[in-house]
């Protein structure tokens, strides 16, 4: 059986996440959709062709009027965790998009209140479900290049035309680190299979950055082993256009990998090569997955309830992510190198 779900959150993206995110995945039936503006409700029913789909103003409505195993939470960040507490209270699972919270110790109070229910709360870490950081990952667990030497991470990106007044992800708190850089955190802690200790960022944005906050940053970051990983993000750079996970070179003491993954919204532009000393680099097979992104962390999810089994990117396992983007934002407030700090749960 089909795990039922409301979904909360129909604006912008989490309007794609409807029509197209979880479509895709037949272990998952909505029976509900919750968004505060009715138009952008009827509007999205229209394009999932489910118009008689019952719809709500508030999640507690829809908590009243239908049956639900789960909730996934697609609203502004501000929300998730209000939202994740208010369904878990009732007894639901739930999947939240990223980040998570906008502070460590808020969500750490969404994941002990999901162990004191013995319910799922998973994070929608996307990049993770992509071919090209998964065979990393296998790669580096497998000794290929020995003893990791340096990571070097690249991300480029130009979004910068739109007008001030009119574009909200100028106005994001920490667009850089919070929105895009996030992902990249949680890449680096899923193919090292390390922990961060302390991060170093150093923001400068330009004079024609129109964001409020950081667009741009130089980020150092010390990892467990002592290893040392050199991150550079910029929304306001005319150089190539990365893609989504960025550019990625791992060196170690038997070679380098190189990798890129997410280069739209599916993984055909996932790419790794392993190069040997003295050789040129060499492509690595990468696994067919039928479902990725978004659609594969929803049926990791649906999957995870029913065998009873903890999801790879559970509340729980997200918090060394999210403490390494409030250190950096951190970092770039102070201009101190500052400490990693995951709460206990």
């Amino acid at each position: 059986m089909p795990l039922n779900v409301i979904h909360v959150g129909l604006g912008g993206w989490g309007g794609n996440w409807a029509r197209l995110a979880i479509p895709r995945v037949p272990d998952v039936d909505v029976v509900a959709v919750v968004d505060i503006d009715a138009k952008t409700r009827a509007d999205v029913l229209t394009a999932m062709k489910r118009p008689d789909l019952p719809d709500f103003a508030s999640l507690a409505e829809a908590l009243d009027g239908v049956s639900a195993d789960a909730v996934v939470i697609t609203a502004p960040a501000v929300t998730h965790v209000p939202l994740a507490l208010e369904a878990l209270d009732a007894g639901k699972h739930v999947l939240v998009e990223k980040p998570f919270a906008n502070t460590v110790e808020e969500a750490a109070v969404a994941v002990r209140r999901a162990a004191e229910k013995n319910l799922v709360l998973q994070v929608s870490q996307n990049y993770r479900f992509y071919p090209a950081p998964r065979a990393v990952q296998r790669l580096l667990a497998a000794g290929e290049i020995g003893e990791i030497s340096a990571i070097n991470i690249d991300f480029r990106q130009w979004d910068n035309d739109a007008p001030k007044t009119t574009h909200r992800h100028y106005r994001f708190p920490h667009p850089l680190i919070n929105d895009m850089a996030i992902h990249h955190f949680d890449l680096l802690r899923k193919t090292t299979g390390q922990e961060a200790v302390s991060v170093y960022a150093k923001v400068g944005d330009p004079s024609f950055s129109r964001y409020d906050e950081e667009a741009s940053a130089v980020i150092v970051i010390e990892m467990e082993s002592g290893l040392v990983v050199s991150y550079r993000g910029s929304w306001v750079s005319r150089g190539a256009p990365t893609a989504w996970a960025g550019e990625w070179a791992i060196d170690g003491e038997k070679g380098q990998i190189e990798f890129t993954s997410r280069l739209g919204d599916n993984p055909d532009g996932d790419r790794v090569s392993l190069r040997r000393p003295g050789g040129e680099p060499v492509a690595v097979d990468l696994e067919d997955m039928p479902l990725y992104g978004r659609s594969a962390g929803l049926q990791h999810f649906a999957r995870s309830i029913a065998s009873g089994t903890a999801p790879e990117t559970s509340g729980a396992g997200n918090l060394g992510s999210l403490a390494l983007m409030e250190a950096a934002a951190r970092s770039a407030a102070s201009g101190r190198t500052e400490p990693v700090i995951i709460p206990e749960v």
